[in-house]
Protein backbone atom coordinates (compact mmCIF):
# COMPACT_ATOMS: atom_id res chain seq x y z
CA UNK A 1 0.00 0.00 0.00
CA UNK A 2 1.35 3.42 -1.08
CA UNK A 3 0.04 6.44 0.48
CA UNK A 4 1.16 9.78 2.07
CA UNK A 5 -0.35 12.93 3.21
CA UNK A 6 -3.71 12.05 1.12
CA UNK A 7 -7.01 11.75 3.07
CA UNK A 8 -7.34 8.24 3.95
CA UNK A 9 -10.58 6.25 3.75
CA UNK A 10 -11.29 5.38 7.24
CA UNK A 11 -13.40 2.90 5.99
CA UNK A 12 -11.13 0.83 3.92
CA UNK A 13 -8.62 0.64 6.54
CA UNK A 14 -11.65 -0.46 9.07
CA UNK A 15 -12.28 -3.07 6.42
CA UNK A 16 -8.56 -4.40 5.93
CA UNK A 17 -8.12 -4.89 9.56
CA UNK A 18 -11.23 -6.16 10.26
CA UNK A 19 -12.37 -3.02 13.32
CA UNK A 20 -14.62 -0.53 13.58
CA UNK A 21 -14.27 3.12 11.96
CA UNK A 22 -14.93 4.39 15.16
CA UNK A 23 -11.50 2.95 16.28
CA UNK A 24 -9.72 4.67 13.27
CA UNK A 25 -11.36 8.28 13.79
CA UNK A 26 -10.12 7.65 17.75
CA UNK A 27 -6.33 6.80 16.35
CA UNK A 28 -6.40 9.60 13.55
CA UNK A 29 -7.78 12.38 16.35
CA UNK A 30 -5.54 10.66 19.34
CA UNK A 31 -2.15 10.55 18.20
CA UNK A 32 0.45 13.16 17.68
CA UNK A 33 4.07 13.83 15.93
CA UNK A 34 5.43 13.88 19.87
CA UNK A 35 3.66 10.44 21.13
CA UNK A 36 5.65 8.50 22.69
CA UNK A 37 5.18 4.42 23.27
CA UNK A 38 3.13 5.21 26.77
CA UNK A 39 0.52 7.45 24.60
CA UNK A 40 0.72 4.61 21.97
CA UNK A 41 -0.02 1.67 24.31
CA UNK A 42 -3.35 4.00 25.82
CA UNK A 43 -4.29 5.09 22.47
CA UNK A 44 -4.33 1.29 21.49
CA UNK A 45 -6.36 0.49 24.29
CA UNK A 46 -8.95 3.04 23.84
CA UNK A 47 -10.25 1.31 20.73
CA UNK A 48 -13.70 0.49 20.69
CA UNK A 49 -13.30 -3.49 20.57
CA UNK A 50 -12.14 -3.52 24.21
CA UNK A 51 -15.44 -1.91 25.32
CA UNK A 52 -16.94 -5.52 25.79
CA UNK A 53 -14.14 -6.72 28.27
CA UNK A 54 -15.84 -8.40 30.79
CA UNK A 55 -15.21 -6.69 34.44
CA UNK A 56 -16.00 -9.24 37.14
CA UNK A 57 -17.20 -8.24 40.61
CA UNK A 58 -13.57 -8.59 42.29
CA UNK A 59 -11.79 -8.23 40.31
CA UNK A 60 -10.85 -4.13 41.29
CA UNK A 61 -8.21 -5.33 43.70
CA UNK A 62 -6.47 -7.75 41.30
CA UNK A 63 -6.25 -4.94 38.66
CA UNK A 64 -5.19 -2.68 41.01
CA UNK A 65 -1.96 -5.30 41.96
CA UNK A 66 -1.40 -5.69 38.22
CA UNK A 67 -0.84 -2.25 37.43
CA UNK A 68 1.62 -1.59 40.60
CA UNK A 69 4.03 -3.63 38.76
CA UNK A 70 3.91 -2.47 35.02
CA UNK A 71 6.20 -0.58 33.19
CA UNK A 72 3.96 2.15 32.43
CA UNK A 73 2.40 4.53 35.16
CA UNK A 74 -1.46 5.14 34.90
CA UNK A 75 -2.89 8.39 35.48
CA UNK A 76 -5.69 8.55 38.15
CA UNK A 77 -6.89 4.66 36.80
CA UNK A 78 -10.49 3.53 37.02
CA UNK A 79 -9.84 -0.16 37.60
CA UNK A 80 -13.28 -1.23 36.40
CA UNK A 81 -12.86 0.83 32.95
CA UNK A 82 -12.40 -2.31 30.14
CA UNK A 83 -9.72 -0.05 28.14
CA UNK A 84 -7.75 0.85 31.70
CA UNK A 85 -7.79 -3.32 31.84
CA UNK A 86 -7.00 -4.24 28.21
CA UNK A 87 -4.01 -1.48 28.76
CA UNK A 88 -2.74 -3.61 32.13
CA UNK A 89 -3.45 -6.82 30.54
CA UNK A 90 -1.21 -5.36 27.45
CA UNK A 91 1.10 -4.28 29.42
CA UNK A 92 1.91 -7.50 30.88
CA UNK A 93 1.74 -9.11 28.11
CA UNK A 94 4.47 -7.67 27.07
CA UNK A 95 6.83 -7.26 30.20
CA UNK A 96 6.17 -11.48 31.03
CA UNK A 97 3.91 -10.44 34.42
CA UNK A 98 1.81 -13.46 35.17
CA UNK A 99 -1.68 -13.18 35.06
CA UNK A 100 -3.75 -15.77 36.34
CA UNK A 101 -8.07 -16.96 36.33
CA UNK A 102 -10.05 -15.19 34.00
CA UNK A 103 -7.68 -12.79 32.86
CA UNK A 104 -5.82 -15.68 31.37
CA UNK A 105 -8.90 -15.66 28.62
CA UNK A 106 -9.19 -12.04 28.72
CA UNK A 107 -5.53 -10.77 27.47
CA UNK A 108 -5.74 -13.77 24.89
CA UNK A 109 -8.54 -11.70 23.16
CA UNK A 110 -7.19 -8.39 23.88
CA UNK A 111 -3.82 -9.74 22.21
CA UNK A 112 -5.48 -10.74 19.10
CA UNK A 113 -7.18 -7.66 18.96
CA UNK A 114 -4.17 -5.41 19.41
CA UNK A 115 -2.24 -7.64 16.20
CA UNK A 116 -5.07 -6.05 14.22
CA UNK A 117 -5.31 -2.57 15.65
CA UNK A 118 -1.57 -1.64 15.94
CA UNK A 119 -1.28 -2.66 12.06
CA UNK A 120 -4.24 -0.30 11.64
CA UNK A 121 -1.96 2.25 13.40
CA UNK A 122 0.55 2.37 10.90
CA UNK A 123 -1.21 3.05 8.40
CA UNK A 124 -2.72 6.10 10.59
CA UNK A 125 0.40 7.44 11.46
CA UNK A 126 2.19 7.11 8.41
CA UNK A 127 -0.28 9.18 6.62
CA UNK A 128 1.02 11.83 8.70
CA UNK A 129 4.24 11.93 7.38
CA UNK A 130 5.71 11.16 11.03
CA UNK A 131 8.61 8.92 10.38
CA UNK A 132 10.07 7.71 14.02
CA UNK A 133 6.64 7.33 14.97
CA UNK A 134 5.61 5.57 12.30
CA UNK A 135 8.82 3.31 13.08
CA UNK A 136 7.73 2.99 16.30
CA UNK A 137 4.33 1.98 16.05
CA UNK A 138 5.68 -1.07 13.74
CA UNK A 139 8.51 -1.90 16.88
CA UNK A 140 5.03 -2.31 18.72
CA UNK A 141 3.78 -4.81 16.24
CA UNK A 142 7.11 -6.27 17.19
CA UNK A 143 6.43 -6.13 20.51
CA UNK A 144 3.12 -7.45 20.55
CA UNK A 145 3.78 -10.59 18.55
CA UNK A 146 6.42 -11.49 20.73
CA UNK A 147 5.33 -10.37 24.28
CA UNK A 148 8.67 -8.54 24.84
CA UNK A 149 9.51 -4.41 25.62
CA UNK A 150 11.74 -2.75 23.09
CA UNK A 151 14.57 -3.02 25.48
CA UNK A 152 14.54 -6.83 25.97
CA UNK A 153 16.84 -9.29 23.64
CA UNK A 154 15.99 -10.59 20.56
CA UNK A 155 17.19 -14.14 22.26
CA UNK A 156 13.82 -13.47 24.34
CA UNK A 157 11.84 -14.78 21.06
CA UNK A 158 13.00 -18.26 21.48
CA UNK A 159 11.62 -21.18 23.54
CA UNK A 160 12.70 -21.95 27.12
CA UNK A 161 15.12 -18.29 27.28
CA UNK A 162 14.84 -16.66 30.45
CA UNK A 163 16.22 -13.50 31.08
CA UNK A 164 19.01 -15.85 33.32
CA UNK A 165 20.03 -17.65 30.26
CA UNK A 166 19.96 -14.28 27.74
CA UNK A 167 22.41 -12.80 30.24
CA UNK A 168 24.58 -15.46 30.54
CA UNK A 169 24.91 -15.78 26.63
CA UNK A 170 25.83 -12.12 26.26
CA UNK A 171 28.78 -13.10 29.25
CA UNK A 172 29.67 -15.90 26.48
CA UNK A 173 29.60 -12.81 23.37
CA UNK A 174 26.25 -14.44 22.07
CA UNK A 175 23.93 -11.60 21.58
CA UNK A 176 21.39 -12.23 18.62
CA UNK A 177 19.98 -15.39 17.42
CA UNK A 178 21.84 -15.25 14.46
CA UNK A 179 25.11 -15.70 16.92
CA UNK A 180 23.17 -18.99 18.24
CA UNK A 181 22.77 -20.29 15.02
CA UNK A 182 25.97 -19.95 13.95
CA UNK A 183 27.75 -22.19 17.15
CA UNK A 184 28.93 -25.67 17.09
CA UNK A 185 26.37 -28.12 18.33
CA UNK A 186 28.73 -29.21 21.04
CA UNK A 187 29.42 -25.87 22.28
CA UNK A 188 25.75 -24.76 22.06
CA UNK A 189 24.88 -28.09 24.07
CA UNK A 190 27.41 -26.57 26.78
CA UNK A 191 25.64 -23.27 26.65
CA UNK A 192 21.94 -23.39 26.98
CA UNK A 193 22.64 -26.56 29.74
CA UNK A 194 19.52 -28.23 28.48
CA UNK A 195 18.20 -31.92 27.13
CA UNK A 196 18.69 -32.75 23.44
CA UNK A 197 15.57 -32.26 22.81
CA UNK A 198 15.05 -28.85 23.72
CA UNK A 199 18.33 -27.91 22.42
CA UNK A 200 17.56 -29.39 18.93
CA UNK A 201 13.83 -27.46 19.15
CA UNK A 202 16.19 -24.07 19.60
CA UNK A 203 18.03 -24.68 16.90
CA UNK A 204 15.49 -25.21 14.18
CA UNK A 205 13.89 -22.17 15.71
CA UNK A 206 17.32 -20.52 14.91
CA UNK A 207 17.47 -21.65 11.40
CA UNK A 208 13.97 -20.77 10.52
CA UNK A 209 14.45 -16.91 11.68
CA UNK A 210 14.19 -14.51 8.41
CA UNK A 211 17.78 -13.91 6.28
CA UNK A 212 17.03 -11.82 3.67
CA UNK A 213 19.23 -10.01 1.41
CA UNK A 214 18.02 -6.58 0.43
CA UNK A 215 19.66 -4.70 -2.77
CA UNK A 216 18.18 -1.61 -3.81
CA UNK A 217 18.64 0.71 -6.97
CA UNK A 218 17.96 4.89 -6.57
CA UNK A 219 17.08 6.12 -10.13
CA UNK A 220 16.24 10.04 -10.40
CA UNK A 221 16.73 13.01 -8.49
CA UNK A 222 13.65 14.92 -8.62
CA UNK A 223 10.91 12.43 -9.22
CA UNK A 224 13.22 9.70 -7.03
CA UNK A 225 12.25 5.69 -7.30
CA UNK A 226 14.16 3.29 -5.22
CA UNK A 227 13.81 -0.05 -6.63
CA UNK A 228 14.16 -2.83 -4.11
CA UNK A 229 14.92 -6.40 -4.70
CA UNK A 230 14.65 -9.01 -1.45
CA UNK A 231 16.17 -12.47 -1.68
CA UNK A 232 15.09 -14.89 1.28
CA UNK A 233 17.10 -17.79 2.34
CA UNK A 234 15.04 -19.57 5.10
CA UNK A 235 11.85 -21.20 4.76
CA UNK A 236 8.68 -18.94 5.39
CA UNK A 237 6.67 -20.62 7.83
CA UNK A 238 4.77 -19.75 11.10
CA UNK A 239 5.92 -17.00 13.15
CA UNK A 240 7.96 -18.40 15.93
CA UNK A 241 6.25 -16.81 18.94
CA UNK A 242 6.17 -18.65 21.92
CA UNK A 243 4.33 -16.21 24.01
CA UNK A 244 1.54 -15.60 21.27
CA UNK A 245 -1.61 -16.81 22.13
CA UNK A 246 -2.44 -18.58 18.97
CA UNK A 247 -0.49 -19.23 14.97
CA UNK A 248 0.48 -16.19 13.15
CA UNK A 249 0.72 -18.21 10.05
CA UNK A 250 3.55 -15.39 8.65
CA UNK A 251 5.55 -12.62 8.92
CA UNK A 252 4.98 -9.11 7.33
CA UNK A 253 7.48 -6.26 6.67
CA UNK A 254 7.17 -2.56 5.12
CA UNK A 255 9.96 -0.82 3.33
CA UNK A 256 10.09 2.91 4.47
CA UNK A 257 11.69 6.09 3.01
CA UNK A 258 12.60 8.81 5.45
CA UNK A 259 14.30 12.01 5.95
CA UNK A 260 15.64 11.78 9.41
CA UNK A 261 16.55 15.38 9.71
CA UNK A 262 13.20 16.59 9.10
CA UNK A 263 11.82 13.14 10.49
CA UNK A 264 9.73 13.09 7.76
CA UNK A 265 8.47 9.84 6.13
CA UNK A 266 8.40 10.31 2.42
CA UNK A 267 7.14 6.43 0.71
CA UNK A 268 5.89 3.46 2.36
CA UNK A 269 4.79 -0.10 1.41
CA UNK A 270 3.41 -2.80 3.13
CA UNK A 271 5.35 -6.34 1.76
CA UNK A 272 4.39 -9.97 1.77
CA UNK A 273 7.68 -12.02 1.26
CA UNK A 274 7.83 -15.86 -0.09
CA UNK A 275 11.49 -16.42 -1.73
CA UNK A 276 11.86 -13.15 -3.70
CA UNK A 277 10.20 -9.94 -4.50
CA UNK A 278 10.29 -6.86 -6.26
CA UNK A 279 9.20 -4.06 -5.26
CA UNK A 280 9.11 0.07 -6.22
CA UNK A 281 8.93 2.93 -4.14
CA UNK A 282 8.43 6.38 -5.41
CA UNK A 283 8.65 9.85 -4.06
CA UNK A 284 9.21 13.66 -4.75
CA UNK A 285 12.41 14.89 -3.39
CA UNK A 286 12.73 19.06 -3.14
CA UNK A 287 13.42 20.72 -6.38
CA UNK A 288 15.95 23.35 -4.44
CA UNK A 289 19.99 22.54 -5.27
CA UNK A 290 21.58 20.39 -2.49
CA UNK A 291 22.70 17.70 -1.06
CA UNK A 292 19.67 15.33 0.28
CA UNK A 293 20.25 12.21 2.88
CA UNK A 294 17.80 9.91 3.10
CA UNK A 295 17.47 5.91 4.77
CA UNK A 296 15.98 2.95 3.54
CA UNK A 297 13.94 0.81 6.26
CA UNK A 298 13.21 -2.86 6.06
CA UNK A 299 10.97 -3.44 9.18
CA UNK A 300 9.17 -6.38 10.12
CA UNK A 301 5.52 -6.94 12.08
CA UNK A 302 6.79 -9.92 14.15
CA UNK A 303 10.64 -10.01 14.83
CA UNK A 304 13.09 -8.28 16.65
CA UNK A 305 16.16 -7.60 15.53
CA UNK A 306 15.29 -8.63 11.81
CA UNK A 307 15.18 -4.91 11.09
CA UNK A 308 17.68 -3.36 8.23
CA UNK A 309 18.31 0.23 7.15
CA UNK A 310 20.56 1.87 4.66
CA UNK A 311 21.15 4.87 3.51
CA UNK A 312 21.64 7.02 0.53
CA UNK A 313 22.48 10.58 -0.79
CA UNK A 314 21.05 12.63 -3.62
Amino acid sequence: MDFLRLPLNFGTIASSYNISQTTIERFSSSVTSQTNLNGLLEILASASEFEQLPIRPGEEESMKKLIHHLPFSFENPNYTDPHVKANALLQAHLCRRMVVGNLVFDQREVILSATRLVQAMVDVISSNGWLSLTLLTMEVCQMVTQGLLHRNSMLLQLPYFTEELVNKCQQNRIETVFDLAEMEDDDKCKLLHMSDVQVRHIARCCNQFPIIHLKYNVVGSHNVSVQVTLLRDTEVGPVIAPRYPGTKEEEGWWLVIGDTESNQLLAIKRVTLQRKSKVKLDFAAPAEAGTRNYTLYFKCDSYKGCDQQYNFTL
